[in-house]
């Protein structure tokens, strides 16, 4: 232990813990009556927000929930979760954000798992719960959340709805002090294989996830995402790693802020247009249906700025986004990081260039963001060297990872082998810090001894015209190991034939980028392709139905 020189404190002197309560502090310091909009159902100023939130507190404390409990919410993305997203852990409880697109045995695994006590539960989610209530083993009782003045009948224990609670609730609620390694928030991964696995988050690592988004997305002049003049709108649920942070990052600065609900792509663009909506964060798969509804093509998208993640950004869809005006970004990191780890950065040189022009650098896995460590290793545990060339698998530490797998010490072990988080993820890092995603270990097809990488396949092929979306996965081969197959869906009113896009693949064999044999020989046209509960491809499925 290296000794440093550590100076005692004044008696009194106030040690200041890091806890979610402080990020309520500033927004409505700054912008008491900046506006926090539902879809186009209603609308309140953070002054109100502050005043909810105390509310919710003392509805759920009359509901009997202590500090330590776990408070699960089934919502859409709408102001109520904004407010559980405070409420909860300032108590000192735990908000487990469950997944609600996972299968009802896997919502009842992760809800006995988690040991949930109470559950604010959507009225659209009820015939869930009341389908597998004698299943669900913890729960104390349930909160409904209704966008209606009747809530529906269940057959679950409520001790209410939601806003009869708040308005009975007094207006407010001593949050304490306490430390801040207490676990705030819990959530499951959306694995392809066995049981979600438990992620969990402590006060402190979200305050400093937070001040780090804001310190990317906020400071810099080549990425401006977040300003002070910003409207946020998220397209990615909020059950999904807490909405990639963003909700906790919007309310620090005090933006204004737009929740759309359910998501109903047509909604979602009239909702872009009517609030002059400047930020958002999307999955491609979302991405790629809203730009083909009818609304799409009449909005004013040039001051819109979109960061993508979850799968990677296509040139493509890049390119596709950018003859409407669209600026699309890379965002990098998983629900094992909280997720951000590195964000497309751009240069002044860069943004000098045309937008379309721009596209080669927005599809880049991008740069650490501040406070993140990154690196390439190999298989016996040493680091490559940052020239472009070598790879590896990324390994990440930050002060926001999660540190383990709740009650799987096993695997969080394994995620954590040689003090590195281990993404699965092989890439490469260029001379001037970028990181360049190759492919998913799982995901690389190994073909004739070389490796292909799926994600610069699919890439390819998006940037055929016809094409819309494409996935491509190995499946197994008596000669070559595997070989690569592809899922390709078309844009509306396009056609295209399984020789036009290995043509169109055989331009870059022609000029070197790729190898003749990472032409598939089958490309399967589709109308959607399989998506995880979280809107990324589902290639594990894809595999098993092509075998």
């Amino acid at each position: 232990m290296v000794q440093t020189r550590i100076l005692p404190a004044a008696e009194n002197a106030h040690q200041y813990p890091l806890l979610i309560k402080q990020l309520l502090l500033s927004g409505p310091r700054y912008s008491p009556d900046q506006e926090i909009v539902y879809a186009n159902r209603s609308k309140y100023t953070y002054t109100d927000l502050v005043e909810r939130i105390h509310r919710l507190a003392n509805a759920l404390a009359d509901a009997g929930v202590k500090p330590g409990d776990t408070v699960a919410v089934m919502d859409w993305d709408t102001p109520r979760y904004l407010e559980c997203f405070f409420a909860i852990p300032m108590m000192g409880a735990v908000l487990h954000t469950i997944n609600v697109r996972l299968s009802p045995e896997q919502i009842v695994y992760t809800m006995n798992h988690a040991e949930d006590d109470v559950v604010l539960v959507h009225d659209d989610f009820l015939p869930i719960l009341d389908a597998v209530r004698d299943d669900i083993k913890t729960v104390k009782t349930y909160i409904q959340l209704s966008d209606n003045k009747t809530a529906k009948s269940t057959q679950l224990n409520t001790a209410g709805e939601y806003e009869a609670l708040l308005a009975s609730a007094g207006a407010a609620f001593d949050f304490p002090d306490f430390d801040e390694n207490s676990v705030a928030t819990t959530f499951y991964t959306s694995g392809t294989t066995g049981n979600p696995k438990g992620v969990f988050f402590s006060h402190r690592q979200l305050v400093l996830h937070t001040l780090a988004m804001t310190g990317s997305l906020a400071a810099y002049d080549e990425m401006p995402l977040l300003r002070s003049s910003s409207v946020y709108m998220p397209v990615t649920p909020m059950f999904h790693v807490h909405a990639w942070g963003v909700p906790y990052a919007a309310t620090m600065m005090g933006i204004k802020q737009v929740y759309p609900g359910r998501y109903e792509p047509e909604l979602l663009v009239d909702l872009i247009k009517e609030h002059k909506v400047s930020f958002s964060h999307c999955v491609p798969t979302i991405m790629q249906m809203l730009m083909g509804t009818e609304s799409i093509k009449t909005a004013d998208l040039s001051n819109w700025h979109v960061l993508i993640g979850g799968s990677a950004l296509t040139k493509g869809l890049c390119d596709a986004g950018a003859k409407l005006g669209i600026r699309m970004y890379t965002g990098y990191g998983m629900s094992e990081t909280c997720p951000l780890l590195s964000a497309t950065h751009l240069k002044p040189e860069d943004l000098e260039l045309p937008l379309p022009q721009q596209t080669a650098k927005r599809v880049k896995t991008g740069i650490a963001i501040p406070m993140v460590e990154l690196d390439i290793m190999d298989p016996a545990g040493n680091m490559v060297a940052h020239d472009g060339k070598a790879q590896g698998e990324v390994v990440a530490r930050a002060p926001w990872l999660t540190q383990s797998y709740f009650k799987e010490p096993a695997k969080g072990e394994e995620l954590w082998e040689g003090g590195w988080l281990h993404t699965g993820d092989v890439a490469s890092i260029e001379p001037d810090h970028t990181l360049i995603i190759k492919d998913r270990i799982k995901d690389v097809i190994k073909t004739g001894g070389e490796w292909l990488s799926s994600l610069d396949l699919e890439n390819l092929i998006s940037q055929h015209p016809a094409v819309e979306g494409a996935a491509v996965v190995g499946i197994a081969d008596e000669k070559w190991g595997e070989r690569p197959c592809a899922l390709v869906t078309l844009k509306p009113g396009e056609r295209a034939t399984k020789e036009d896009i290995q043509a169109h693949l055989q331009h870059y064999v022609d000029n070197g980028e790729i190898n003749k044999w990472a032409i598939p020989a089958r490309i399967d046209f589709v109308d959607d392709i399989p998506k995880t509960s979280v809107g990324k491809i589902n290639k594990k499925l894809i595999r098993d139905q092509l075998q």
